[in-house]
């Protein structure tokens, strides 16, 4: 046998080396594959920790910004320089051109070195108009301008004169806050003149309220701002239309009452079609929050009680409804035991939201609990009852009928204090009391309203101090603002019947109603608790809501 034969291998054994290297090859790259998923694994594991971390200090760097610095207080002179450094080309800038001019800071300060404390708080005008003295403006004569009156008689006043009270004007229509304002005598980097904290629990006292109990002012929900105290004017009053109150459910049937609750922001509105529909008002959607539908009872009249617990519901029926807003709950109550009365649609409620007083038959006057909804005693006038009102501090009570007698009532004794005619009136139809307690309006079935003194004509003066003639058919309705400044009187026997009365001057406001307005039939009115909405309901259905604007606030 050759070397060449001895050497030469079989063909199985080349067979299975071949095999074998393909089998590390696969190997090498199976291992390949693994590394570089796990490469790959650890950088995305690596991006979502790092993605995280800046997520976390977006959420800080937010959290800092709008609640002040929680993580890491600020303090001048000690920022992060890397973030400074890094930041530094996108935050600042310098401006070349200005090398030989003055900076404001500049300028600034020399103002403040060379200028006492006084003339520093006090920054002269650029530019002063001299003609401004000697113009004369006549604030009398356009409407618009009236509202720049101080005085009544007020006809011509200075430019500059008509300047500042244009800026008032503008400051008393776009109120700021005070808290956002800078005292006066402060300067940005000097914060302690500005507010002051409480080192044991951190709280900050805004300035005005350094010598107030804090537990005392969050003890209330009153408001903390002093109500203004201006007085309006007659002759014009501001307003403007806003959106329907019942704009989002409106009535297929009469309107015969609405109310504001004493938040000033709920209102009911009643009406025939049997259905109690309240809304929050706003103004601008007025949302609807609730309807309830009586079967059995079209609603002449609906009110809150004083309180805001409940709501009193009445129509021409020998009963009446109490809705509890507590707990939710219609309550039917009636007849009322030992009497026979077919309606009991006209009542009034005291002020203390303790006493409920119905109109009877034959001149009787019943006096309903508001806990217990059981009659507790009746009053007798020698005529027939057609209205009632109580005085604000719920001591008295008022009532006019058939007579022409305006009887007072002591609610205490319950018993008859004072009774006298009211001038001119042969069917009293309707009173209203004002809610600071010197005046009291009654209406005649002729349209005559009368305005008395309520101490006045207790003394035995029996002459109004006004009589106001400008309705032609009955008086339904009257209804004074909260702080009297106001008189609506309506009559639903004729369109447009409205008119509002400036109480002090007892004159009506020429503007009201616009000529444009479509009032209907106006059947009820009343004001929000703090002057700032009027709502009107009307016989199509509507409640249409007005902005008075001498008023801030609902």
């Amino acid at each position: 046998m050759s070397l060449i034969s001895q050497n030469a291998r079989s063909k199985n054994e080349t067979k299975r080396e071949e095999d074998n290297k393909e089998k590390e090859i696969e190997d090498g790259r199976e291992s390949d594959v693994d590394t570089l998923e796990v490469k790959k694994r650890k950088r995305d594991d690596g991006k979502e920790e790092q993605l995280a971390k800046e997520q976390v200090k977006a959420m800080k760097k937010l959290e800092n910004f709008l609640f002040g610095s929680l993580y890491s207080p600020l303090e001048f002179g000690k920022g992060d320089d890397d973030e400074v450094d890094a930041e530094a080309s996108d935050l600042f800038f310098t401006d070349r051109s200005a090398d030989t001019v003055l900076t404001g800071y500049e300028e600034d300060a020399d103002f403040l070195d060379g200028s006492s404390d006084d003339d520093a708080l006090q920054r002269k005008p650029v530019w002063v108009d001299e003609e401004e003295e000697k113009v004369t403006v006549n604030i009398a004569s356009v409407n618009r301008l009236r509202k720049l009156r101080k005085e009544e008689d007020e006809k011509l006043i200075s430019g500059s004169e008509y300047v500042a009270r244009l800026r008032a004007q503008h400051v008393k229509l776009n109120r700021g806050t005070d808290w956002a304002q800078l005292d006066s005598g402060s300067k940005m980097g000097d914060s302690s003149d500005d507010e002051l904290t409480d080192d044991e629990n951190k709280a900050v006292v805004s300035r005005g309220y350094e010598d107030e109990d804090m537990s005392d002012i969050l003890r209330t929900n009153e408001d903390l701002v002093v109500k203004s105290s201006s007085k309006l004017l007659p002759g014009h009053i501001e307003y403007s239309k806003l959106v329907d109150a019942n704009i989002q459910d409106p009535s297929n049937s009469v309107i015969n009452s609405v109310q504001f609750h004493q938040n000033g922001q709920l209102l009911l509105a009643g009406g025939l079609d049997r259905k109690l529909r309240f809304f929050q008002i706003d103004g601008k959607r007025n949302t609807k929050l609730e309807s309830i539908f009586l079967e059995d009872c079209p609603i002449r009249k609906a009110s809150f009680l004083p309180d805001g617990s409940q709501v009193i519901i009445s129509g021409r029926r020998k009963f009446f409804y109490s809705l509890d807003l507590v707990k939710a709950s219609v309550d039917k109550i009636g007849p009322l035991l030992g009497r026979d009365e077919k309606s009991l649609e006209v009542f009034e409620v005291s002020p203390d939201s303790q006493m409920i007083a119905f109109v009877g038959n034959e001149g009787h006057i019943l006096l309903v609990s508001t806990k217990s909804k059981q009659l507790v005693g009746t009053l007798k006038m020698n005529g027939s009852v057609r209205s009632l009102a109580f005085t604000q501090d719920g001591q008295r009570l008022l009532s006019a009928g058939g007579d022409g007698h305006v009887y007072h009532w002591d609610m205490r004794t319950r018993t008859c204090m004072h009774k006298a005619v009211d001038e001119g009136c042969l069917n009293g139809t309707a009173l209203c009391t004002s809610p600071v307690g010197t005046h009291f309006a009654a209406g005649s079935s002729s349209g005559i309203v009368n305005i008395y003194n309520s101490d006045e004509f207790l003394g035995g003066k029996r002459k109004p101090i006004k009589t106001i003639d400008n309705l032609t058919t009955t008086v339904d309705f009257m209804k004074f603002n909260h702080d009297s400044q106001i008189l609506a009187i309506c009559s639903s026997m004729k369109k447009r019947s409205l008119k509002l009365i400036h109480i002090p001057s007892y004159t009506v406001f020429s503007n009201w109603p616009h000529p444009n307005t479509s009032l209907q039939y106006p059947r009820c009115i009343d004001f929000s608790p703090r002057g700032g909405f009027m709502a009107v309901g009307n016989s199509s259905g509507k409640v249409l809501l007005y902005k008075l604007r001498h008023y801030d606030h609902a």
